[in-house]
């Protein structure tokens, strides 16, 4: 099958300086693992090698100023029912500057990802952001089930997406 979405051409939109890409082979993934691994609070102590396995089977979006990497976001998908946003950061120096916003409308308004039957991501602190693009909390939460892993990235470490510690 060659003619599944995600075999699809790299799509490349420009705002000024900036542009986001969808080329998987311009990311940067030394600095995406930096940022995640030392300054997220979901992602923090993820080896590289998760990192890497994690971008090659997701749609990943890189933002650039020139040909350094300032932000990213992947979605995992199905290509056809179902979409998870994970993973979404811009770095501080460029925050500000509706990258964020802009990064979230490119990543919806994407033809690839047209149509799916849901969208989900989680969040700790961002809910404006995403409900910019048409994210609404769970409208009924209690048929929602997660299995939490045995261990995470770190040994020991707290749910990153608690309202608070040991939560």
């Amino acid at each position: 099958m060659n003619d599944t979405p995600q075999d699809s051409a790299p799509r490349t939109f420009r705002r000024g300086p900036y542009e986001i890409s969808t080329d998987r082979a311009r990311l940067d993934l030394g600095a995406v693992h930096r940022w995640l691994e030392q300054s997220s609070y979901w992602a923090n102590g993820i080896p590289l090698p998760t990192l890497r396995r994690a971008v090659q089977h997701s749609l990943p979006f890189g933002v650039y100023q020139g040909t350094t990497l300032v932000g990213f976001a992947r979605v995992v998908t199905d290509y056809a029912t179902f979409a998870y946003v994970g993973d979404v950061f811009v770095l501080e120096e460029h925050r500000g500057k509706g990258l964020s916003k802009w990064l979230m409308e490119v990543i919806a308004e994407d033809p690839r990802l047209d149509g799916f039957r849901r969208w989900m991501l989680a969040t700790r602190d961002a809910h404006g952001l995403y409900a910019q693009t048409g994210f609404v909390p769970l409208s009924q939460a209690s048929r929602w089930m997660e299995k939490r892993p045995v261990r995470g990235y770190v040994e020991g470490a707290p749910d990153p997406l608690a309202d608070s510690p040991g939560a």
